[in-house]
Parts: C-alpha cells; sequence; structure tokens
C-alpha cells in the first residue's frame, strides 16, 4: 500500500470511528461500507482532510456530496439486505451509490445534469462496480421499468415526496427523502406488505432542491 493510500485507509477509518459509530449508526454493514469505499476518489482535488472531513463537499454545478454520517444515517434507515434493489435518487458524485452497491444485489441511480451523471458512470465503473444500472434524466418519476424497488434514497429535496416514487416502493421497503423548501425534514416511509403506508420524521437536513419537474 502506498504513502497516500495507507493515509486515506486510516484517515476513512477514522472517520467511521469518530463521526459515524460515535454518533449512533450501529448497523455493522454499513460501517462496513463506509470503510470500504474510498470516499476521496469521489471529490474534486486529491485533498484528503476534506475527502474524510464532518461536512459536505461541493463537487460542481451547485452540487454536494453528502457528509459521511448523512450517507450512514440515510443508508441505515432504509435497512438494506444482500439481495435487494434500491433506487438512488441523484447520483450527484456516485459516492451514495457505490455504497449502497457494497450492501445490496442491484443499485438504480438516477442523474439531471449530464455532466456529473457521465462522470459518476466512468468512475463507478472504473472502481470495478457492476451492479449499478445508470440513467440520466429526472428522477421524479423514479425508475418505473425497474420497479419496484426494496428502498429509495433521494440526495435531493422536493417540497413533497413524488407520488411515483411511494407507488415504485416494493411492499416492505423503506424510502428516506429529505422534504421541504424553506426548511426540510428527512423523512422516512415505510410500506407495510399489505400496501398501507406510514411515514416518520428524522429530523432536520439540509439538501439541494430537486429539480425538473419537482420545481413545477
Amino acid at each position: 500500500m502506498n504513502e497516500h493510500l495507507e493515509d486515506a485507509f486510516f484517515l476513512r477509518q477514522d472517520m467511521v470511528d469518530r463521526q459515524l459509530r460515535a454518533r449512533g449508526i450501529r448497523d455493522e454493514h454499513v460501517l462496513q461500507a463506509m470503510t470500504s469505499v474510498p470516499r476521496h476518489s469521489f471529490i474534486p482535488g486529491d485533498d484528503l482532510k476534506t475527502a474524510y472531513g464532518d461536512h459536505p463537499v461541493t463537487i460542481g454545478y451547485r452540487q454536494t456530496i453528502s457528509q459521511p454520517y448523512i450517507v450512514a444515517m440515510m443508508t441505515e434507515l432504509i435497512r438494506p439486505q444482500p439481495g435487494a434493489r434500491i433506487l438512488d435518487v441523484g447520483t450527484g458524485s456516485g459516492y451514495q451509490a457505490a455504497v449502497l452497491a457494497e450492501l445490496v444485489a442491484e443499485v438504480f441511480t438516477v442523474e439531471i445534469i449530464p455532466e456529473l451523471a457521465e462522470a459518476a458512470r466512468e468512475r463507478l465503473l472504473g472502481l470495478g462496480y457492476r451492479n449499478i444500472s445508470f440513467r440520466t434524466g429526472d428522477a421524479f418519476g423514479g425508475w418505473p421499468e425497474a420497479a419496484p424497488f426494496d428502498g429509495i434514497i433521494s440526495a435531493a429535496a422536493p417540497a413533497e415526496i413524488p407520488a411515483a416514487l411511494i407507488d415504485q416502493l416494493a411492499p416492505g421497503g423503506r424510502l428516506v427523502m429529505p422534504v421541504g423548501t424553506d426548511s426540510q425534514r428527512l423523512v422516512v416511509v415505510a410500506k407495510a406488505d399489505d400496501g398501507t403506508v406510514t411515514r416518520e420524521d428524522a429530523g432536520a437536513v439540509a439538501f439541494v432542491p430537486m429539480t425538473g419537474q419537482a420545481e413545477h
């Protein structure tokens, strides 16, 4: 292991211990995924301290890669299982998709900004991920052809959860999404086996707004 990769490994382990485990992330599979994915590969430049810092990082086009704790918390909230199929709304840098790909069978990721979508696709394929499907476009309507999904995660906040996403959630599935305009709350939607939908408030968050159809 060269010095740069060794530094990255230790910073990543410290991130997991201090930012995630110490704040209550308990799912050992999620913690292992966060340890495995090289977060520094998903940000512009080569500053390891920036990559593993306790904050979001700008990735261009007025978008960000979420704070590590937020990524871990949202991933834990969907309760990922090895055979699951997950929809990732807002690919961004591809980091969330990579974390999910370590945990589940298939990830379907959608990004509305073409430049980010292509960069993320090249990055994820270059890192060896083969269980991720990519789409460039508006995720407001989900990905009907691939539905239903066992989990849905969104990195962008609409004013209200799109009905299409709830429809595409499989019985027993969970959706985690920031909701709101001036102030946002992280909402967890659970669909029971009989189709009944319940919602839970998981606290205040700050995400970029969902664009495209969500703006109309």
